[in-house]
């Protein structure tokens, strides 16, 4: 593993600056899911485009867990990006798993990196497959030299945080990755609002351009524009023949909304047909289905346990399948006596009542 220890490139002081004034409620007020439709530049939809921001907790710390992922086909070739990560309320990234391929026929290019904050150091994984050819690469960074280092997940929270604000301080230079795992620096700049139609409405929407400068290859531009309460509306990478739109209106959050306290006269309640309990409906079940995932992945023993199981079941077919899954699992438990397995399967079953 190379240790990278001399790094040229710095975060200036007004980058840190703008990271040490970040406050608790901004970053609550940055918690939702951004949907959006990738579009060629005849207006042919392409693909899709989603990021979820949520709280998370990472080996017992508060953090945010943030899930980005576009898929979609450019000129009839398959190609997606995903990113996982746990940011902390800082924007450090504490840990992110960054996948890309491209489907090319009979050359496909595939690149995952896995990033991860160990005591003082960073350290950086990387596989790229290019057709049958595999190459690995280990990094480790000092973790003092990469003060302001922004990653593509902690990237996406801050963009939300500058267009809820409606202002980017000037110089605000960033160290981050260019797409080699080289270490550079990464900018951005306010570009004003304009207007755009977002399903049947116009909206006033925020522009920034944030660019990657990297020091073996010509700068990455990206323009993303955002309304008001910080959901993206739409996202470009300069020189790509696609656009990332918003189609259809969200459930805009405004602070407003948590301080008012309105009385309304006692009705039944139908939430399946009320937008906002709906979209929370929505959201928690995205939180969920990731928290779970997570776990999941956590814990790859889950899978086999569940697996042997039903095999067994299936094997032995028992008329009574509660005691039989108890008898199955009653050699796990830490508090009960350990008895021969299955010599229980033919005794009345406690939870099953007499006709």
């Amino acid at each position: 593993m190379e240790e990278l220890k001399d790094l040229a490139p710095k975060a200036s002081i007004e980058a840190i600056e703008f990271l040490q004034s970040i406050e608790p409620e901004e970053l609550q007020l940055c918690l939702f899911v951004d949907s959006l439709v990738t579009i060629s530049d005849t207006g042919r939809e392409l693909g899709e485009f989603t990021i979820t921001i949520q709280q998370a907790t990472y080996h017992n710390e508060d953090c945010y867990l943030i899930h980005a992922n576009s898929h979609g086909c450019i000129d009839d070739i398959p190609c997606g990006t995903s990113i996982m990560a746990y940011v902390s309320k800082s924007l450090e990234t504490l840990e992110q798993h960054h996948h890309e391929y491209v489907k090319i026929k009979d050359h496909p290019l595939d690149r995952k990196s896995y990033m991860v904050r160990q005591e003082d150091q960073l350290v950086v994984n990387k596989i790229v497959t290019e057709g049958q050819d595999e190459k690995r690469h280990a990094f480790t960074f000092p973790w003092s030299s990469v003060e302001g280092f922004i990653s593509e997940a902690s990237n996406l929270l801050m963009l939300r945080i500058l267009a809820k604000r409606k202002a980017v301080p000037e110089n605000m230079v960033f160290l981050s990755f260019d797409t080699e795992t080289n270490l550079c620096t990464s900018t951005f700049k306010e570009l004003g609002s304009r207007n755009q139609t977002v399903g049947r409405e116009v909206m006033e929407v925020f522009g920034i351009e944030r660019a990657i400068h990297s020091e073996k290859d010509l700068p990455t531009m990206w323009h993303f524009f955002f309304l008001f309460d910080g959901h993206l509306a739409s996202r470009v990478q300069i020189g790509s023949p696609v656009t990332m739109k918003l189609i259809q209106m969200p459930l805009l959050k405004e602070k407003e909304e948590e301080e008012q306290k309105p009385v309304f006269e006692k009705k039944p309640l139908i939430w399946e047909e009320d937008m906002h309990l709906y979209s929370k409906f929505l959201d928690r079940k995205e939180e969920l289905k990731a928290n779970h995932a997570t776990y999941v992945r956590h814990h790859p023993e889950l899978k086999a346990i569940m697996a042997d199981f039903l095999q067994f079941l299936l094997l032995r077919k028992p008329e009574d399948v509660f005691t039989f899954a108890a008898d199955y699992f009653a050699p796990f438990s830490s508090q009960k006596h350990l008895e021969t397995s299955f010599q229980m399967s033919n005794k009345a079953n406690p939870l099953m009542k007499n006709n």
